[in-house]
């Protein structure tokens, strides 16, 4: 009933005179990273989007390799409002490229992520309601958002088919991603063209760039269960280098896409002293997530739900919940995201629990200049809501933000 509501829905949308054009190429050159099925599957690291999600980038072959590249650099105008609040100018980038030979009865891929980001400075961009991880060392970034490491992965993966849709698999990172969480925000369709992190991102997929990653899992047919041992340690203030390479903590996922259209995942991690600031806290994470993507002739719909928990030893159970959904046509892409969050980072040295929430709408016009390359301009606005003990550090129930921004992008 809920599939039929939304394909109907979307049909409509995506029918809308004015806005319709050729689909854009997909080809899927590559295999599965983790086994015998299509490369669309995959998402960050080891995790899975629905199968009919596009796979978008430059495409290549050569003698028995075949690769990928794709990713994006974004100029944005910043503003947020009130005394936490500030007006800036930023940059954020990454680009990512992928290679995959047969290796014996199987296939490895390499896979390497970059970005810019650290140009921006250890105290990344203004985002109001953001926490979590340091610029200096000595403090935790409050309404801001941190930058992304250079190396933001350096992974490899083996994959063994074991006959039909079957496989086994270990990744290797660092760094690398885990296996925790849905597909990291800037991967997933539903989330990828904002120019800005969610607020939950440290409930929800944080561990992207984790410095020290041993994968091992099976997929069967459309079902994968993987677990990792991984340095829980988030990344410091040092964005340019490397971090010391440690195997302290662990984490189980297991997914299920039952239909090309459907993703679900459930996880959980135990991750060692995650925050440098805090590093007496150990910290339990739990997962649960839902993608919904479909294609129509003339546009993808991608919708994403996800909570999450964090419960810090010692300290507070603190929940996530996430929505966001992106409608995408080949020149065009409509996005919102929602979000209620319960933290106790946003008064220091308070630890005052607050319940927050956010609410994100935004657009943005992509035309192609080369085969692969779009020159882009986008808005976005948020509007953000503090409880009643919050608003006179905010001076308002509803601060709000605002993003212009333009962006060229390998697709």
């Amino acid at each position: 009933m809920m599939r039929r509501g939304l394909a109907q829905l979307g049909t409509v949308l995506c029918s809308i005179p004015g806005i319709a054009f050729a689909q854009p190429d997909t080809m899927g050159m590559m295999g599965g990273t983790l086994g015998p099925y299509a490369m669309m599957q995959d998402g960050s690291g080891t995790a899975w989007q629905p199968a009919s999600t596009p796979m978008q980038g430059l495409m290549w072959a050569s003698g028995g390799w075949t690769g990928m590249v794709h990713g994006y650099a974004d100029l944005v105008y910043d503003r947020q409002s009130g005394p936490r609040g500030d007006t800036t100018v930023f940059s954020e980038s990454m680009v990512m490229a992928m290679a995959q030979h047969s290796a014996g009865a199987g296939t490895i891929t390499f896979k390497s992520m970059l970005s810019l980001d650290p140009a921006m400075g250890p105290a990344g961009y203004p985002l109001l309601l953001q926490t979590g991880e340091t610029a200096n060392g000595t403090t935790g970034l409050v309404d801001r958002q941190h930058p992304h490491n250079l190396f933001m992965e350096m992974a490899g993966v083996y994959a063994l088919p074991t006959g039909g849709a079957s496989s086994v698999f270990v990744y290797l990172g660092y760094p690398g991603e885990p296996a925790l969480g849905p597909v990291t925000f800037m991967h997933r369709l539903s989330g990828a063209d904002s120019p800005a992190a969610p607020i939950s991102h440290h409930w929800l997929d944080s561990t992207h760039i984790t410095f020290g990653v041993a994968t091992a899992g099976l997929v069967q047919g459309p079902v994968k269960i993987e677990a990792s041992a991984f340095n829980g340690r988030e990344p410091d203030q040092h964005r340019w280098g490397y971090q010391p390479l440690r195997l302290d903590s662990w984490s189980g996922r297991i997914t299920l896409n039952p239909q090309r259209d459907w993703s679900l995942q459930v996880s959980y991690g135990a991750l060692h002293s995650p925050e440098q600031l805090m590093p007496a806290v150990n910290q339990q994470r739990l997962t649960a997530s839902t993608t919904y993507n479909h294609r129509f002739a003339l546009c993808t719909w991608q919708t994403t739900l996800a909570w999450g928990r964090n419960r810090d030893r010692p300290g507070h159970v603190l929940d996530a919940v996430l929505f966001e959904s992106a409608l995408v046509l080949p020149r065009d892409t409509v996005f919102a995201r929602a979000e209620a969050v319960h933290k106790d980072d946003l008064a220091p040295p308070s630890s005052q629990v607050a319940r927050v929430g956010e609410i994100t709408l935004g657009y943005v016009h992509q035309i192609p200049i080369a085969r692969h390359v779009a020159l882009g301009a986008g808005l976005q606005a948020t509007v953000d809501f503090v409880p009643a003990a919050l608003q006179p550090a905010y001076r308002a129930s509803e601060p709000t933000g605002v993003m212009p921004f333009v962006r060229i992008a390998i697709r």
